[in-house]
């Protein structure tokens, strides 16, 4: 079983990758949620370079990625769930929520330690928000965040088939949850019990720094919920909102050369309410549109 899911994760997870990305896109075009200002193919083609460069590094980087480490652990009896007598599917599901947890409090930490949110800022400067969005993250952040990943996995000895069911449901949700979709609000409210939806999580990328710090969640929503990081509509509106940072705000920063550049460029700073930000008291100034 586990050298069947390592062998066949590649296949796996870009076949879902692809399905969902194509799915998204046509949905955006027939049912868009908010305008967009900004050509697709510019921010497409840069976004989805990037998609490129975090993959070749992170195989570059690491002989075993996720799954790899849990068929590891399986073999050597390491972690957690390798010592717990426990049912195949209890230990599938506990792990699946472990993981996303994890996910959830790396998310915070990337926007409270200003070294970590130099890297994370560039998702956030995405100046729209849709399905290319959810693609959009440094590959410095991608190589921690993968580190990270083997780490817990390792020490949770998580079964190599909950890691591969994590990791392609986390890539499908990153997409879905930033995209440009309309939903019925009944159906967005139903569905937030249990899914982060795109109007949960697009006010994550609002301008303001409160919203900012809120919905950290890319699947599962309870997290947001139990540890009081949740908050419900932006203040300005969907339609009205204002996406991504007050620095970095020309359609040259969506290039992709800028984009890698970006975390060396000006100060470093916190993303917490209350603390020094990006987004700071200067983001309801006029002018924070421009182009």
């Amino acid at each position: 079983m586990a050298d069947a899911l390592l062998a066949h994760e590649p296949q796996i997870r870009l076949a879902a990758f692809l399905a969902v990305l194509a799915a998204m896109a046509i949905w955006e075009l027939s049912a868009p949620r908010r305008r967009m200002e900004i050509p697709r193919l510019l921010r497409w083609s840069n976004n989805l370079a990037l998609v490129f460069i975090d993959t070749a590094l992170v195989r570059l980087a690491f002989p075993l990625l996720a799954v790899g480490a849990a068929v590891l652990a399986e073999e050597r009896g390491w972690g957690l769930f390798n010592t717990l007598p426990l049912p195949g599917w209890l230990a599938l599901a506990l792990a699946f929520l472990a993981l996303d947890l994890a996910i959830y409090l790396q998310h915070v930490v990337f926007h409270a330690v200003p070294a970590l949110w130099r890297l994370h800022r560039m998702h956030h400067a995405d100046l729209e928000f849709d399905a290319s969005t959810g693609l959009r993250f440094h590959p410095l952040e991608i190589l921690i965040s993968m580190a990270v990943k083997i780490a817990i996995v390792t020490a949770l000895g998580a079964p190599p088939a909950a890691v591969l069911v994590f990791e392609v449901v986390l890539n499908a949700t990153s997409i879905f949850s930033h995209a440009n979709i309309r939903l019925p609000r009944a159906a967005d409210r139903l569905l937030r019990l249990v899914l982060v939806t795109p109007d949960m999580h697009r006010v994550h990328h609002s301008v303001h720094p409160e919203e900012t710090n809120s919905n950290f969640g890319f699947n599962l929503p309870w997290w947001d919920r139990l540890l009081g990081t949740y908050r419900d509509q932006p203040k300005d509106g969907h339609d009205g909102m204002v996406i991504g940072l007050d620095r970095f705000r020309t359609r040259r920063d969506l290039w992709l050369d800028r984009m890698l550049l970006q975390p060396f460029r000006g100060p470093a700073s916190g993303n917490l309410p209350g603390g020094p930000s990006d987004a700071g008291p200067s983001a309801s100034a006029p002018g924070r549109r421009r182009r």
